[in-house]
């Protein structure tokens, strides 16, 4: 053995002590590569042999830190390998490619996912052990990347996990941020922001590419060439750099790629002049610039520094990518024929994930006919013919509208692109929709309406630029064709399609949920639901059968006593794993309506405070946990954070409450905190003003994981009440048609405010919560109309409603086996929600690419 190894899994004999078991049972483990291992023990030597030969720390530590890290890289040995391959196979077939860009990717942990798919977790926990450690102990060493966000990351990761388990020729393109959003902490006072420490050290995970780099361009000035031709020249140049994460699918053979990019400058462009004389600043300007770009996602935008740099960011991943892929493109052709761009559609599908990647629709024809060599007319219908929108939003401010000067001053070729595609689609209105030039002013991409900061539309831009445009839910595909799109729906039926989303039943119920994923597997006597949910179908048959409610209810309390101590980790709140766990998990924002959830809180508060000894024996107790982010400018959604620890603070150490309720604000929401609170939950709140949330994939998650849900007609919430039946499913609140018209009652003071909600704005204003200052908040809920006034999300509407159901919750959880049957039915009902069918509709309706598996 090595002398080397004594040192890491031994001690010096300088200093020995008594071995521990630890190092008694490293010290049986030879250090041998094995990439490929056939058992545990080859397992085992080649996590050893990392922790020697591929040595990022110092040699006498093999501490639980650095077996990760060991551990995460013998992974990846076979993620190379299977990536390998499968990048080989797809040259070699050169089938049509998705290429699927989007802001975020919210991927969580990836040492349980990936050791999961590869179908090795018992060989993995067994060679740990050898080794002296615990796999759940080496797993909890990672640290989520800060990719993503929220839903719309998540999902994203959820379409890669199912384009590799489907075999389907993909790629994902994302960006590399150092800081992430930020970390959350909560504090006296309130939410605070830090910056994320995922790169602190390093990710195993990645793999750079120095061979992949791309020159990106800002600013400058456009060239007319003598041809006739336009040519983007001057301004500032930064590389892009490729940084690669395996995918891979679940028991196959194929291994997908995120390839992630990050910012920099070259050596040339560090100014050694300037730093000789002391102008340090001056001299690494360009490194400083090229920093910022991948630094934090989504960058405060308020100012026009900090417009520019989100634009930036916008447009370095839509350039590095489809430069990637035209690459891939021309690599994939036949040696000795001729470059037929005619082909480029028909091998290329990209898909823009909602409109920060719309920027990729004016760097494509910019590509094709600047540096290509183009026509106009022939890279418009490349483009068109490439490239898809996905739509998740119908709130104004999410739909990205950028100030035209802004744009032209950062991109200027793009603003000249921008205008054409502007002026040829009011030249086809004009010729082919004349009944609609009269809405043309509001259709355009190139918004005038307010002549001193005219802006462009992005969504029109994709809408227009689009073969296909689908919304991610039902209601909200059908709100997009009548209401939001609905004038381009009557020039392009059959350009608009739903969707549903899905997620991934194999992180989100295999993975994090393993105690009730064997009693699935045990009373439908087989595994295969984890590749194909409909056959979860089949408990239906057993909801009613006292074995299975017991051992349902087993599984359910072992989760909620795992996240009723990593609550008190966090906290420092003990709760009682005994209450009805009631959650909602999600960032946090007015229209999702945490702050009805509050006031419900307040409201039980008061009632239980009123009621004597005799009357609180027949309460159900509550732990109601909050949980998510507020965007650091979004002043409201603080408040309401604010105010969710305010009434922890009261509630939880009211001695005439106890356990009866408890208010929880689980801090620095992410993939590993929803991995632990989902499974432990056991009703979500996903009550969001109906008609505002395009989809939400957390209600399937919860569902999925047998959580019972109330909510409101909203997203996905309307089919997962069809899917698992109305009865177990409790519903309140107006119905999306019926909002604008509660609106214009509330303008014409029709609305009478239930007593109730009045009680509870009058406790919050007593000052019975601490002597924050509320009133903005408040504020938002009086009067009939004006910005930030008039109760917009209809708080109070709901709130009679919200509070009738929440009674029905109290009812159903009294009836322990009619709760377990609900439960049952919950996750039976959940099969039309995987993402591995979602994937399957992108793939055959929109992107029209087949299997390519591995052999």
């Amino acid at each position: 053995m090595a002398s080397g190894i004594h040192s890491i899994f031994g001690r010096s004999s300088h200093d020995r002590k008594p071995k521990d078991s630890r190092d008694e049972k490293a010290g049986s483990v030879v250090a041998i590569p094995h990439p490929i291992p056939e058992d545990a023990l080859g397992v085992a030597s080649n996590i050893k042999y990392h922790a020697e030969f591929s040595p990022h720390f110092s040699p006498v530590k093999f501490e639980p830190e650095q077996a990760f890290y060991a551990t995460a890289e013998s992974v990846r040995d076979m993620l190379v390998q299977k990536w390998n391959e499968t990048y080989a196979h797809f040259h070699k077939m050169n089938p049509k490619q998705t290429y699927y860009l989007s802001m975020e990717y919210l991927q969580g942990r990836a040492l349980t996912n990936a050791i999961g798919n590869l179908d090795l977790t018992d060989a993995y926990a067994a060679a740990l052990n050898k080794l002296g450690y615990d796999l759940e102990n080496i797993v909890e060493q990672e640290r989520d990347a800060a990719l993503g966000n929220g839903g719309l990351g998540r999902l994203a990761s959820c379409f890669l996990d199912s384009l590799a388990t489907l075999n389907l020729p993909a790629w994902g393109y994302g960006l590399r941020y150092k800081y992430g959003l930020f970390m959350q902490r909560i504090t006296k006072n309130g939410q605070e922001e830090y910056a994320e420490d995922w790169l602190e050290k390093f990710s195993p995970w990645e793999v750079a590419r120095h061979d992949v780099i791309y020159p990106i361009r800002f600013f400058g000035e456009v060239q007319s060439l003598p041809n006739g031709s336009r040519k983007w020249i001057g301004g500032e140049v930064l590389q892009a750099l490729a940084h690669d994460i395996a995918i891979p699918g679940y028991k196959t053979k194929n291994t997908i790629n995120l390839r992630i990019w990050d910012a920099q400058a070259s050596s040339q462009d560090f100014d050694l002049y300037a730093f000789n004389e002391g102008q340090h600043d001056k001299a690494s300007y360009s490194q400083f610039k090229a920093a910022q770009i991948c630094a934090v996602l989504y960058p405060g935008d308020a100012s026009e520094e900090g417009k520019l740099l989100r634009l930036k960011q916008q447009y370095f991943l839509c350039s590095a990518s489809l430069q990637d892929i035209i690459i891939r493109f021309k690599e994939r052709q036949p040696t000795h024929s001729p470059l037929d761009w005619k082909q480029f559609s028909n091998k290329v599908a990209v898909q823009m994930n909602d409109t920060h990647p719309t920027m990729a629709i004016p760097e494509l024809m910019r590509l094709l006919m600047d540096e290509e060599g183009l026509g106009w007319d022939e890279a418009w219908t490349i483009t068109t013919g490439t490239v898809a929108y996905t739509n998740h939003t119908v709130l104004p401010e999410a739909l990205e509208k950028w100030p035209q000067a802004v744009i032209a001053k950062l991109l200027p070729r793009h603003m000249e692109i921008i205008t054409e595609i502007d002026k040829q689609f009011q030249e086809f209105v004009y010729s082919k929709h004349p009944d609609l030039e009269r809405k043309l002013v509001d259709l355009r991409p190139l918004d005038h309406s307010n002549p001193q900061k005219p802006v462009v539309r992005m969504a029109h831009l994709c809408v227009i630029s689009s073969h296909t445009v689908n919304g991610v839910a039902e209601l909200h595909s059908e709100i997009l064709r009548k209401e939001l799109f609905a004038d381009f729906f009557s020039i392009w039926p059959s350009k608009f399609q739903n969707k549903t989303n899905g997620i991934t039943p194999r992180r989100w119920l295999y993975f994090c949920n393993p105690e009730l994923s064997a009693i699935i597997t045990k009373w439908l006597k087989t595994d295969k639901w984890v590749t194909n949910l409909d056959l979860l179908a089949g408990l239906h048959q057993f909801s009613d059968d006292s074995q299975l409610q017991s051992e349902w209810a087993a599984a359910k309390t072992v989760n909620k006593v795992r996240l009723a101590d990593y609550i008190y980790k966090v906290t420092g709140v003990r709760v009682d794993p005994h209450t009805l766990f009631d959650t909602q998990i999600k960032r946090i924002h007015e229209y999702k309506r945490q702050l009805l959830n509050i006031f419900g809180v307040i409201y039980r508060y008061k009632k239980l405070k009123e009621m004597s000894p005799e009357e609180k024996k027949n309460v159900v107790p509550r732990t109601v946990m909050i949980g998510g982010k507020a965007f650091a400018t979004y002043v409201q959604a603080k408040r309401i954070v604010k105010l969710v620890t305010d009434v922890g603070a009261v509630v939880n150490c009211d001695p005439d409450i106890g356990n009866l309720l408890k208010v929880v604000f689980i801090p620095n929401y992410n993939v590993t905190v929803a991995e632990l609170a989902i499974p432990g939950s056991e009703l979500s709140q996903h009550i969001s003003t109906a008609g505002m949330e395009a989809s939400g994939t957390s209600n399937m998650k919860f569902a999925l994981n047998g959580c019972l849900i109330i909510g409101t007609l909203d997203g996905a919430n309307v089919e997962i009440r069809e899917e698992i039946k109305g009865e177990n499913f409790f519903l309140f609140g107006a119905q999306a048609e019926d909002v604008p018209k509660l609106r214009k009652m509330r303008e014409e003071g029709k609305f009478v405010p239930d007593p109730r909600f009045q009680e509870v704005k009058d406790l919050v204003k007593s000052g019975t919560f601490g002597t924050s200052d509320y009133t903005p908040l408040l504020d938002s809920l009086e009067g009939n109309s004006g910005y930030g006034r008039g109760d917009y999300f209809l708080v109070g509407h709901d709130f009679p409603s919200y509070l009738e159901a929440q009674g029905k919750v109290d009812e159903a959880y009294k009836q322990k086996s009619r709760w377990i049957k609900m439960s049952i039915l919950s996750t039976a009902g959940c099969g039309k929600f995987s993402s591995d069918r979602t994937i399957s509709q992108y793939a055959n309706d929109i992107w029209h690419i087949q299997k390519c598996a591995v052999p």
